[in-house]
């Protein structure tokens, strides 16, 4: 079966940069989320974008938002973003048929959605004077290509060097997500609103864990054919 990755070191990286960029975005949330005081942040209750509040406090979609380390959770989440767009495109060839295509497209869509996020705040600012529909668009953007990525991923999972585990792994959790997004946006547009950081973190987390897979199989199954190289390389020894 033709694979759909590229070889050599630039292929490596993009793998790399691929496994790193989510867990970059996580600690840059641990760090955010521990720095709020008055209140305290809760992952359940509050959204998820007003860690990246910068400025004073303010009440912000129903919910008061004090985030004094707001810019650190702007920065996860742009870096997330570019590490995605570039560790996808030195990964993926491009000449192998509609796939990689898609998945490239997708991993654009995600990655400039989750750096719409951390440039233009979900703040009242950027409600009045209307920047917030970048925000907006963003985030859903990301939600719905990025959990579409990890279903193709996982579909293309054998053309990647993914094994059945992270396959399966990869399409659960792409389904999963979009599932959550349904409910989020219920739970959203119905006012009902009840623990939206919830339900938000159900349809980005899977996203997030998806790269964590991505990267990982990639860099496991590269590993695996150069100790196969290797190997076969090595002299047989002469018999007696």
């Amino acid at each position: 079966m033709t694979p759909i990755v590229r070889s050599g070191a630039a292929a490596r990286v993009g793998a790399v940069l691929l496994f790193i960029g989510p867990l970059v975005s996580w600690v840059a949330e641990l760090v955010t989320a521990a720095a709020w005081q008055e209140p305290h942040y809760s992952l359940f209750y509050n959204w998820v974008s007003h860690l990246g509040l910068t400025g004073p406090s303010q009440v912000a979609f129903g919910q008061v938002g004090n985030s004094p380390l707001g810019a650190v959770m702007d920065i996860g989440w742009v870096l997330y973003g570019i590490l995605l767009i570039v560790g996808t495109l030195l990964t993926f060839d491009l000449r192998g048929g509609p796939r990689p295509i898609v998945i490239v497209v997708l991993a654009v869509l995600a990655g400039v959605g989750v750096s719409c996020v951390g440039i233009f705040q979900g703040s009242n600012a950027n409600v009045a004077n209307g920047l917030i529909v970048f925000h907006t668009y963003g985030a859903q953007g990301v939600m719905l290509a990025g959990n579409l990525m990890a279903i193709t991923v996982g579909a293309a999972g054998s053309r990647i060097g993914l094994g059945r585990g992270r396959r399966i792994t990869s399409i659960v959790l792409g389904v999963f997500g979009l599932v959550a997004f349904a409910v989020f946006m219920a739970d959203v547009f119905t006012g009902w609103a009840w623990n939206i950081g919830l339900f938000e973190r159900a349809v980005i987390y899977p996203i997030m864990v998806g790269h964590v897979v991505l990267g990982s199989g990639l860099l496991t199954a590269r590993a695996a054919r150069t100790a196969q190289h290797t190997s076969q390389r090595q002299p047989v020894p002469a018999g007696r």
